[in-house]
């Protein structure tokens, strides 16, 4: 895959089904028009597909109950999403929704007469509400640390409320902006639940509990006290079930998601029942549903992310899908299962799970090699990880690149950064270090106070096995990442430097005494990782040992990035310029932290250019 190849790579995203229909979203980036496309897809069982809506961006697609409607979410040219629904067997879409700051994936009600979502209403006279522009917008009054989040922007003058829209387009909010909504479902066709922060958010918390309230409006109710965070619930029979954590205070960091469960009629108290260490739930790959047999979800597994059914009163999962692959999301109508299944060599393919049948998009060409790679830490701790290699003998130059996260991981999934640079030549160490999630709870809390500690072990140890291969040359290797993964390129750049010829830092923590003031989440993620004492942050700080890095250090970062603000790079970028450092800082205008997964095409081809010119100076000699 080459930089300029981002425009062939064709994404599947989200799935629906109901009989024969499986419907498919598709993303692919223009980098003419500096957009992304796609439409809904049709999937036919023998694995062929035709287009079936044609939007400039159509997705969420959910399917009614009763079979005869499918609601989605369009976005045409820059506007916002908004609800639109179309009967099964075609027509023209019908839009429902024309809200200013458009609208959150649909949940229909079980008699299909209406469909449940959230949607943040603004302020009047912010957000294009009058024709003045930002500069006349009055100021805003912050009194909470929880004021604004990375991608979405300010939070207070904008809170998500519940909405209700029936099938004619009639809209009524069901909550009125006091607190945050997330995550609707129904409970029947007169009641909602949804997640809201606990206490309704009167002060900030990262626990959130589960509430109700009337379709016809009226008081809101707790229905069920989380033992940390709550998302995405749902009902099955006479049950509630929902994913879940367990901590008290701040210590949120690092858990694992669970299934919980507790019955509608609240004769007893909520029961966890997925095992707390070894079972870590995926939320990003779409909403548990149940079957006849149980509740069908997605486990991140040692870099898999697997389909698995968990039997309703809990115990082991079942793997029906995803075995050294990566299920992006997945559906099914009780007869059918199907799910988008990512692997080394592809982006996604819909797999009708049971058959064999698997349907592939047009997209890039012939991916390169991956190989998993297994070793021992100092301390006899087990590494894993892989190597994506370029095509040839070798040996090559090595690029050493780092998760972000920490509580993230590499993936069994096709990754498109690695691509590009295994095609331009790099051999690239993809490891898994403790921190990441995937290989039990005590893995991803092992870094808890101990930055820069075992984490940079297992990192070298990994980066050691695919060293001592011939096709990887020892003396031409780099470092690069991205959020933590920039933490440890700053890290190792400074205490390990020796083995690396440059390093690419990207949207790094560097600092973590200003990252608890101006990150999204700086002014709890740093306490938790880190502790509170100012001494033990400024030992876990790359900035801390900035006077050791000496080789070519880039420091790259994204102009709006609010979760690790661009102060980071230019405290590091100044501290290495002012000591005479090959530095260059490269600043990204407009983009947040996502910038390498869904920021502008054209800053993601950009950013791919910049990232080989980089390699090719210090790497290809």
């Amino acid at each position: 895959m080459r930089p300029e190849d981002l425009q062939l790579l064709t994404t599947p995203g989200t799935v629906a089904v109901t009989g024969d229909l499986v419907l498919v979203s598709i993303t692919t980036p223009d980098l003419e028009a500096n957009t992304y496309r796609g439409g809904l897809h049709r999937v036919f069982p023998d694995g062929t597909t035709t287009p079936w809506t044609h939007g400039d961006r159509d997705n969420a697609q959910r399917i009614s109950p009763d079979g005869r409607l499918v609601a989605f979410l369009r976005v045409s040219g820059k506007s916002k999403p908004q609800l639109f629904v179309v009967p099964v067997d075609g027509g023209e879409p019908r839009k429902l929704t024309d809200l200013p700051l458009g609208a959150g994936a649909p949940v229909w009600s079980p008699d299909s007469s209406r469909i449940a979502f959230v949607a943040r209403v603004p302020e009047h006279g912010r957000y294009g509400t009058t024709d003045d522009g930002p500069e006349s917008e009055a100021p805003r009054r912050i009194t909470r640390l929880d004021y604004r989040v990375d991608d979405v922007g300010f939070l207070s003058d904008r809170r998500p409320r519940l909405h209700v829209v029936d099938l004619d387009g009639e809209v009524s909010e069901l909550t009125d902006g006091s607190h945050d909504v997330s995550d609707p479902a129904w409970i029947d066709d007169s009641t909602l639940v949804f997640v809201a922060p606990r206490d309704l958010g009167v002060v900030e918390t990262l626990h959130c509990d589960l509430y109700e309230v009337p379709l016809a409006g009226g008081e809101v109710s707790l229905r069920v006290r989380g033992a940390g965070e709550i998302s995405m619930p749902f009902v099955a029979g006479s049950s509630l079930y929902w994913l879940g954590t367990e901590f008290t205070g701040i210590d949120a960091v690092a858990r694992n998601q669970g299934l919980w469960k507790a019955p509608l009629d609240g004769s007893a108290e909520p029961v966890r029942l997925t095992d707390v260490e070894t079972v870590d739930v995926e939320r990003l790959s779409g909403q548990p549903v149940a079957d006849a047999e149980g509740v069908l979800l997605v486990v991140r597994n040692r870099g898999a992310l697997e389909l698995q059914r968990i039997p309703f009163d809990g115990g082991p999962g079942e793997v029906l899908a995803g075995a050294e692959a990566a299920v992006r999301s997945f559906a099914t109508d009780g007869s059918t299962l199907v799910a988008v299944v990512s692997t080394p060599d592809s982006p996604g393919q819909v797999e009708f799970v049971g058959t064999g049948v698997r349907t592939s998009f047009a997209s890039v060409p012939s991916a390169r090699r991956v190989v998993e790679i297994t070793g021992s830490a100092s301390d006899g701790y087990p590494v894993h990880g892989w190597l994506v290699l370029p095509d040839g003998d070798g040996p090559h130059p090595v690029v050493l690149a780092v998760h972000g996260g920490p509580f993230m991981y590499h993936s069994w999934g096709f990754f498109d950064e690695a691509q590009v640079y295994a095609t331009a030549g790099y051999a690239v160490v993809l490891p898994n270090p403790r921190g990441s999630a995937g290989y039990g709870q005590a893995h991803g809390q092992a870094v808890i106070g101990k930055f820069g500690s075992v984490d940079v072990d297992d990192v070298l140890s990994l980066l050691d096995v695919a060293l001592a291969r011939p096709d990887c040359d020892a003396d031409r290797v780099g470092v690069m990442g991205g959020s933590y993964g920039g933490f440890m390129t700053s890290w190792l750049s400074a205490h390990h430097g020796e083995r690396f010829k440059a390093a690419w830092s990207e949207r790094a923590v560097n600092a973590w005494d200003s990252f608890s003031g101006s990150s999204d989440i700086g002014y709890f993620f740093a306490d938790a990782y880190c502790g509170t004492d100012p001494e033990a942050q400024r030992a876990m700080s790359p900035l801390t040992y900035a006077e050791k890095i000496n080789l070519p250090f880039a420091v790259v970062h994204s102009e709006q990035d609010w979760r690790c603000p661009l102060e980071q790079a230019q405290r590091m970028f100044v501290a290495l310029k002012r000591r005479g450092v090959e530095a260059e800082m490269l600043i990204f205008p407009g983009e947040g932290h996502e910038l390498t997964r869904s920021g502008q095409p054209r800053h993601r081809r950009q950013r791919f250019d910049a990232v080989l010119e980089w390699w090719g100076r210090y790497l290809k000699s």
